[in-house]
C-alpha cells in the first residue's frame, strides 16, 4: 500500500521550496522516524520558552506545523497555529464519567496483521505513536493515558473522526425528516447545481459514492486535493496564489468524473458539501449545528473548536479539535444506541442505520488491504466483525472505536507520522479487538 503522507507532503508542496522536503517515512529508500519517545514534544522542548529558541518555534506560515516530529506538537495545540471558531458545550453540567482504572491491560497481548510476534498493549501505544487512549468499559473509565504535550484538559485536532459527527448530523435530519437522502444536492444548494455535487444525492455524499474528478492520491502533486486544503487555508498557499480563496468556492469548481452510486471512493470534498447542505437545512453554521444538537446534550466537560477559512466556514472534512474524554462521550452515546443520560440524542433508528453498514461489494472495490469485509455508511466505518465493530477515523490515528458486544468504546488520538491508517491499521485493529476479548472474559 503506497505510503500517503497527506500533511507532510501539502506542506511541501504548499510552501514550494526545498527546505520543506520531508522523507516519505516507512518507504525502503527513507531513514526509519524517531520512536515515539525520541519525538516526544515535551521532551523535544518545541515552543517552550519566553520566547523559545528559534530552532524551537513551531510555525504554520513555513509548513512546520505539519512536519514531524513538530506535527506531534501542534496536533495539540492547533488554535495557535490558524482561525477557528468555538463548539460551545453551554452551561450544561459534565456528565460524570465513572472510574473503574486497571492495572492489567497494558499486558494484553496481541498479534499485528502479517506478523508472528505478538505485542502487548502498551507496546503498541508507543509503536502508533499515540497522544491518548481513553477506553470505557460498560460505561465506566478503566484505561486512560496521555503522552506528549496532550492532558485531560487538553484538546487535540481528530481530523477526520470529524466526519462522523456529520454524518451523524445529516442523518438525523433525514430521520426528522428536514433532509431527503434521495433529493439532489443542488435542491439545497443550488450554488453547486452546475457542479459535479448538483446532481448527486444526500446519500451518494452520505457514503462516498459520488463520480467526482478529485483525487486524493497524496503522491501526485497534481492531485485536487492539494487546491482544496489551500483553499480553506489548512495549509500555507504559495506566493502569488490566485486558487479558490474559501472551501466552499472551492466546492464549486468541482467537476464530475464518471457516474454517481458507484464503487466506494474516499474524498473528503464530499464532507464539505454535506456540511454546506447541513447549514442551509438548519440555519446554522455547522458548528452551532453541532453544538446545539449533540455537543451541548451529552454533557461534554470542555468546549470544542473547528479550523476555518477566511469567512468563517468550519472544515467539516476534518477539522474538529477536541478533549479525549468527550470524544469518548460521543463513541459511548451511539454505543447506547443514541441515549446519554436519560435523553434519546441520536434517533436510534440512526444508529442501527449506520450500524448495519453499507455496500460492501462497492467499498470492496476501493480495495483497502486493512478492512476487509467492511463498509461505509453515513461517514462511519463498519467491521461487520462478529462484534458488530464500527469507527470513526482519522488520519495519523485519530479514531473512535465502539464495539457493542464488549460493551467497550475506545477514544484515540494520535500524531503518526505517517498519515495513511493503514499504518497503524495493522497494530490498532487486533489491540483493540485483543481489549475487547480481555474484557468480556474478565468484566470485574
Amino acid at each position: 500500500m503506497r505510503m500517503l503522507v497527506r500533511f507532510h507532503r501539502l506542506a511541501c508542496l504548499a510552501a514550494s521550496t526545498a527546505a520543506l522536503s520531508l522523507p516519505a517515512w516507512g518507504q525502503g529508500a527513507a531513514p526509519v522516524p524517531p520512536n515515539a519517545q525520541q519525538s516526544d514534544p515535551a521532551r523535544l522542548g518545541w515552543m517552550v520558552g519566553s520566547p523559545p529558541p528559534p530552532d524551537k518555534i513551531v510555525r504554520f506560515a513555513d509548513g512546520s506545523a505539519y512536519r514531524f516530529p513538530q506535527l506531534r506538537w501542534s496536533f495539540s495545540n492547533f488554535r495557535q497555529m490558524v482561525p477557528t471558531t468555538n463548539v460551545s458545550r453551554r452551561l450544561t453540567p459534565p456528565a460524570p464519567l465513572p472510574q473503574a482504572l486497571r492495572d492489567d491491560l497494558d499486558a494484553v497481548v496481541l498479534t499485528p496483521l502479517g506478523k508472528a510476534e505478538p505485542m502487548t498493549w502498551r507496546q503498541a501505544y508507543d509503536a502508533n505513536y499515540t497522544d491518548g487512549v481513553l477506553v470505557l468499559h460498560r460505561g465506566r473509565v478503566v484505561y486512560e493515558r496521555y503522552s506528549g504535550v496532550l492532558g485531560p484538559y487538553g484538546q487535540h485536532i481528530a481530523m477526520s473522526v470529524t466526519k462522523s459527527f456529520f454524518g451523524t448530523l445529516g442523518q438525523m435530519l433525514v430521520a426528522e425528516g428536514k433532509l431527503d437522502d434521495n433529493a439532489p444536492v443542488g435542491q439545497y444548494v443550488p450554488e453547486l447545481k452546475a457542479t459535479a455535487f448538483g446532481d448527486a444525492t444526500v446519500r451518494q455524499l452520505l457514503d462516498m459514492r459520488t463520480g467526482l474528478k478529485y483525487s486524493e492520491n497524496y503522491a501526485d502533486p497534481m492531485a485536487e486535493i492539494w487546491a482544496h486544503a489551500r483553499s480553506g487555508g489548512v495549509l500555507p498557499r504559495p506566493p502569488g496564489y490566485q486558487g479558490p480563496q474559501t472551501f466552499y468556492e472551492f466546492l464549486q469548481t468541482v467537476q464530475k468524473e464518471g457516474s454517481h452510486g458507484g464503487v466506494f471512493a474516499y474524498k473528503t470534498v464530499n464532507t464539505d458539501a454535506l456540511g454546506w447542505v447541513i447549514r442551509r437545512v438548519t440555519g446554522q453554521s455547522i458548528g452551532d449545528a453541532l453544538s446545539e444538537r449533540i455537543w451541548s446534550r451529552l454533557g461534554m466537560e470542555q468546549d470544542a473548536y473547528f479550523t476555518v477559512d477566511a469567512v468563517g466556514n468550519e472544515f467539516a472534512g476534518g477539522g474538529l479539535n477536541a478533549g479525549l474524554r468527550d470524544l469518548a462521550r460521543f463513541g459511548e452515546m451511539m454505543r447506547n444506541d443514541g441515549m446519554a443520560g436519560g435523553q434519546q440524542i441520536v434517533p436510534k433508528a440512526v444508529v442501527d442505520d449506520i450500524r448495519k453498514g453499507g455496500d460492501r461489494d462497492a467499498f470492496k472495490a476501493a480495495g483497502y488491504a486493512t478492512l476487509p469485509g467492511w463498509s461505509y455508511r453515513g461517514m462511519w466505518w463498519v467491521s461487520h466483525n462478529e462484534h458488530g465493530a464500527f469507527m470513526a477515523r482519522g488520519i495519523h490515528g485519530q479514531a473512535i472505536y465502539i464495539d457493542p458486544k464488549a460493551e467497550m468504546v475506545i477514544a484515540r488520538f494520535g500524531s503518526h507520522p505517517a498519515a495513511a491508517n493503514g499504518f497503524n491499521d495493522p497494530t490498532s485493529l487486533p489491540a483493540y479487538h485483543a481489549l475487547a476479548q480481555r474484557l468480556m472474559a474478565d468484566p470485574r
